[in-house]
């Protein structure tokens, strides 16, 4: 029966903190060599550790290293890398920071990591136009440190310091995204190293304008495409105004209908929040314990608020009033810098606090958005499955968005708690689908969506996504074994 179990749920579930070899083999001495001669010697390296650190992200998927990682310094030495291995048929995987949770780097065919930390400049920027251009390696904290004094920032903030390249690759949003949108809507331009090694600058090259209608969107193209359609090596940036007021707070609700109706009436009433997040009150005991809050332990939600000093009173006020009208109580402010930080960092590490409450266990996320209107629909049955099915686990999200998550916190070694936890979250995701929603709001396919997005777009959308696909990558060499 074990055996059964095991075999049951190693398509979903295949940890053991165990590295798998790709399919390709062993890359011969000539090709590795030929790898030295674009990026030198001290950039390319097929020793195990190292490949078996590239072979996975932070999600439950095992580790499937490349047979080789290489470190290139430049876009030119990227454009000759992709023209090398796919002349010879060599798989190719882009690698970021390595914070997704969908298995986007596991080198399921083998071949050759791309890491492209070290493009780590800021190409330019333009204040007056709110743009910034940045290589790969650069991260949304090393920007934003970048732009202190600029009287702008970069909002999109999902939580881990990614790259912001990878970021685009993923189309991640984050806790901003309910009033700044998502890397969607900052994204201006890309160059991006295509399959065979040409160089392809999405708007045009050097053009950072607000809005076109010329020809079709290629930048959108690119923009949540894991990494299957090329190596993106510069990105063009929207920027924000910095706001000249900020106040964060909490708020506690006797339930999670009290909680999300709350959400959906602040969002109805064109109050301009900024952050909206909603928490259960497992996952605020978690919080409470690991980052040594003091909330009350029931379903919350943490808001923040940008504007003007006026402007901010009438949005807490307005905000106040329709909390209070659903219950909700225990409000905490904060105004000062160092207190909204810390509440934002609890919320931010909410991760690793529900991997405290099973120590020496894993942590599986997975991630659906749905229209506001039925948020609060798919919230409450989302609980109630989750308190049903015994499993260790909360439900944390950017509501203002219709996005939530559940992070499960799973004995690895168990294998009927593994079949609990894919049944609970193929019945999170198509109870998702059949509210007109989606399968993913920001952790992307990966490896572990591929059937539900079939689901999602049907057919014929499956279909088209394979002929673009094959059009700008017809050897299947980019990435293989992702979001296809």
């Amino acid at each position: 029966m074990a055996s059964l179990l095991r075999a049951a749920t190693w398509g979903m579930f295949p940890w053991r903190g165990y590295c798998s070899r790709g399919t390709q083999g062993e890359l011969s001495e000539g090709f590795v060599e030929a790898l030295k001669a674009v990026v030198g010697s001290p950039h390319v390296t097929t020793a195990a550790v190292v490949r078996e650190q590239h072979g996975h992200d932070e999600s439950m998927h095992r580790c499937q290293p490349p047979d080789a990682v290489v470190w290139p310094q430049n876009v030119e030495q990227v454009s000759r890398l992709a023209a090398l291995c796919y002349g010879q048929g060599v798989p190719i995987i882009p690698f970021g920071s390595g914070t997704g949770l969908e298995g986007g780097v596991c080198a399921v065919q083998g071949g050759v990591c791309v890491n492209l930390t070290h493009m780590d400049r800021i190409l330019e920027l333009n204040p007056e136009d709110f743009s910034v251009v940045v290589e790969p390696g650069v991260t949304r904290k090393a920007l934003n440190s970048h732009l202190r004094d600029s009287g702008l920032w970069f909002p999109v903030d999902p939580g881990a310091d990614a790259s912001l390249c990878g970021m685009v690759a993923t189309g991640a949003s984050g806790t901003n995204a309910v009033r700044y949108g998502t890397m969607r809507d900052n994204v201006l331009n890309l160059e991006v190293v295509l399959p065979g090694g040409r160089l392809l600058h999405t708007a045009g090259p050097g053009r950072h304008f607000r809005k076109s209608a010329a020809g079709y969107n290629l930048t959108g193209l690119f923009v949540g495409s894991e990494g299957t359609l090329g190596l993106i090596t510069a990105a063009t940036l929207r920027l924000h105004p910095a706001p000249e007021a900020t106040v964060a707070a909490t708020c506690a609700f006797p339930s999670v209908q009290a909680a999300v109706d709350s959400t959906v009436h602040i969002l109805q009433a064109a109050v301009p929040v900024a952050r909206i997040e909603f928490l259960d009150d497992v996952m605020m005991d978690a919080c409470n314990r690991h980052s040594k809050l003091n909330c009350c332990v029931a379903p919350t939600l943490f808001l923040e608020f940008h504007g003007s000093e006026q402007a901010l009173a009438e949005q807490v006020q307005r905000t106040e009033e329709i909390i209070r009208h659903n219950g909700g109580s225990h409000f905490s402010w904060a105004k000062e810098a160092e207190d909204r930080s810390r509440l934002w960092a609890a919320r931010h590490n909410a991760w690793y606090a529900a991997l405290a409450l099973r120590p020496g266990c894993k942590g599986y996320s997975t991630d659906v958005c749905v229209p506001i209107s039925r948020l609060p629909e798919i919230l409450v049955q989302t609980k109630e499955d989750l308190q049903a099915s015994g499993l260790t686990g909360t439900i944390v999200g950017h509501v203002g968005d219709g996005n939530f998550h559940c992070i499960l916190v799973v004995d690895p070694e168990d294998h009927e708690e593994l079949l609990r936890v894919k049944a609970f979250a193929e019945q999170l995701v198509r109870r998702a689908l059949a509210l007109r929603g989606t399968c993913t709001g920001e952790h992307g396919i990966g490896l572990g969506k591929r059937q539900l997005l079939q689901e999602e777009v049907g057919t014929v959308g499956i279909e088209t996504m394979r002929q673009l696909k094959a059009t700008l990558d017809p050897r299947g060499l980019m990435n293989p074994g992702k979001v296809l």
